[in-house]
């Protein structure tokens, strides 16, 4: 509710009153904005890529793909393998899940989809070619692991791209 009553235009200055204890108030007054949620993060540790994706929106593709392009322009450390980090990632938009994966692989089918009518189906195959050169790479996952990135973990494995590490999604 509170969340409701505090949207409003982007610009707009809107007041709080943040109540303290039995008799002390703070007010706070605040620009709203548009927030836009980081899914990846990365940085290197040692000479591994350290790459943690939170969930598949709309630019978790660009984002993976300039995080590898920034370790592979460090200098200091030649990068020996990657970290792909899905634990806890509840999945998000197929369409991202298949770039992803595409990330990884060189060719071979990512995922298929199958309707009632046999036109219902959809066919996604690696296009792009493997930015990491063929670096070892481990996926992470567990028990929050879901959806879009049990298919990206699953297609990395079954391409036998990637080892798959963690508890069970």
């Amino acid at each position: 509710d509170a969340v409701s009553i505090m949207r409003g235009k982007v610009g707009s200055k809107i007041k709080l009153r943040v109540s303290r204890n039995e008799n002390e108030n703070l007010n706070i007054e605040i620009v709203r904005a548009i927030i836009e949620l980081k899914s990846v993060k990365s940085r290197l540790e040692d000479n591994i890529g350290y790459i943690r994706v939170s969930s598949f929106n709309q630019k978790v593709d660009r984002e993976i793909i300039n995080a590898i392009n920034s370790f592979k322009k460090e200098k200091k450390q030649k990068i020996i393998g990657y970290t792909l980090d899905l634990r806890n990632n509840p999945g998000g938009l197929l369409d991202q899940a298949v770039n992803v994966t595409d990330i990884f692989l060189k060719k071979g089918e990512i995922v298929s989809t199958r309707g009632r009518n046999k036109s219902d189906g959809n066919r996604f195959s690696a296009v792009k070619s493997d930015l990491i050169d063929g670096l070892p790479l481990i996926v992470l996952i567990n028990q929050g692991s879901a959806s879009a990135s049990e298919i990206a973990a699953g297609a990395l494995q079954d391409h036998k791209r990637a080892i798959i590490m963690g508890t069970k999604s």
